[in-house]
């Protein structure tokens, strides 16, 4: 099985970091000779394709003229042992959210991600929405949500979940395993996984303006879980 991942910025993102895992070279215009010097001495195939072939090979997505062929890749359905801080993504499913969640956890020394709650994901629109992020962090996929909040529990795991009416994270003491699970853009965490969390923690507004994206609320949490102690 093989995947197609495209875009210039993943492109150049995967020839500088992970060119290994490159098969093919599709080039559907003219780049930098530099740049090609680069693909050609990798030592895999370049085809040159037309406008209308390379558009159809990424689905109407905006290649800007360069795709490359990898092998398949099958997110773990388990979590990592080495995994200290995941996020947890229960339910959310707008593959630009997920991508944007990955470049922030990589970014802020998240170990994991775990897309939660829902049965697959398309895995070649969240290595470009993450602009290849994901291919330097933890990415699994859990299906059942009580049977990952159970293993965390087990693992003496400490759970925070995001919600508007949560409290602040002032005062909360450092702990060296935690997971911080957020819903998704409409419903947010379910009752029932709140719930189950050791703690419900909120972004404090000002200005009278109360909706973050669910991509920017992570983030901030995420940076000040970090700060905790």
């Amino acid at each position: 099985m093989i995947m197609i991942i495209f875009s210039k910025q993943v492109s150049l993102y995967v020839l500088k970091k992970h060119y290994k895992i490159i098969r093919k070279v599709y080039l559907s215009k003219e780049i930098d000779k530099k740049l090609f010097s680069q693909f050609a001495r990798l030592n895999v195939e370049i085809i040159k394709l037309d406008n209308k072939k390379a558009q159809a090979m990424a689905r109407g997505g905006n290649h800007q003229g360069i795709l490359l062929e990898i092998d398949d890749i099958e997110l773990p359905n388990e979590i990592s042992k080495d995994s200290k801080f995941i996020v947890v993504l229960d339910k959310v499913t707008d593959i630009g959210n997920i991508g944007s969640i990955i470049r922030s956890s990589l970014s802020l020394g998240v170990d994991e991600v775990v897309i939660s709650g829902v049965r697959g994901t398309s895995v070649e629109g969240i290595i470009r929405t993450s602009m290849g992020a994901f291919f330097d962090i933890k990415v699994s996929l859990i299906e059942n949500s009580d049977s990952l909040i159970n293993y965390l529990g087990q693992n003496k795991f400490m759970c925070y979940g995001a919600d508007s009416k949560g409290n602040d994270t002032k005062g909360l003491l450092k702990k060296d395993t935690k997971a911080l699970f957020v819903g998704n853009e409409h419903d947010g965490l379910s009752g029932k996984i709140l719930r189950k969390m050791d703690e419900v923690l909120s972004i404090n507004m000002q200005n009278d303006f109360d909706s973050l994206n669910v991509a920017c609320a992570t983030s901030i949490l995420i940076d000040r879980l970090n700060r905790v102690g």
